[in-house]
């Protein structure tokens, strides 16, 4: 079923749920899909693995592009992959609107973001636990969302890493003291609780997979993240 969800832009200081897919049932995405846009969900992220950047195998444009022609929400594809620049077109041409890219991964990342844009997507910068603020500093007037992994990436159902929330705090505070419109986005062991502590620490979206999909009803999961 094509469920028309109206897509209204959302500013950073929206806050904003996006379901991850990979918690979804696989054997019916197109459904699951429209499950998570009658729940409230604002945008649908989208996690693609490579097995190589993360010791993990999800999906390739060909989800993508399913989830884009079964339903009508936003999708925040997340590439954790090792070469972004080269599978790049592929995502766009899938019908992602945001594009994340990792500033761990081997490419030119100005140049990334810039093909991106180019593409009629919004881009993304991703970050990993480990990986210090300073990293993207360099980048945060070329992009539209900066992501804060809050979990090492790779897998679903890991727990929420707290030590991330003072880097969330220092992202807010670097992009209010550069006049910039960023999203702060958290990844990671999101539900009620930690979802709180991300929304006081200054991040406005919200992706969660297991606390989404697997709860015994997924709108008032999602109501409940939203209001936390």
């Amino acid at each position: 079923m094509f469920l028309i969800k109206p897509v209204i832009p959302k500013t950073f200081r929206d806050r904003v749920i996006a379901p991850s897919l990979l918690a979804a049932d696989f054997s019916c995405i197109e459904e699951e899909v429209s499950r998570a846009i009658h729940s409230g969900a604002d945008w649908m992220h989208l996690d693609v693995m490579d097995g190589h950047f993360v010791d993990n195998i999800s999906f390739g444009p060909a989800v993508v592009q399913t989830v884009h022609e079964s339903n009508d929400i936003y999708l925040d594809v997340h590439l954790m992959i090792s070469r972004p620049d080269h599978y790049l077109q592929r995502f766009i041409a899938a019908g992602s609107d945001m594009i994340s890219v990792h500033i761990e991964a081997q490419h030119d990342v100005a140049e990334t973001l810039r093909r991106i844009r180019e593409g009629g997507c919004e881009a993304g910068l991703a970050l990993n636990p480990g990986t210090p603020l300073s990293a993207v500093e360099p980048y945060l007037d070329q992009i539209d969302l900066l992501l804060c992994m809050t979990v090492v990436p790779g897998f679903g159902g890991q727990a929420f890493m707290p030590e991330v929330l003072e880097k969330i705090t220092a992202a807010k505070l670097l992009r209010d003291s550069k006049g910039l419109s960023f999203h702060i986005e958290v990844d990671g062991g999101i539900d009620v609780a930690s979802a709180a502590r991300c929304y006081t620490a200054g991040a406005n979206v919200m992706v969660a997979g297991s606390s989404t999909f697997r709860a015994p009803d997924m709108a008032v999961a999602i109501a409940e993240i939203r209001n936390a």
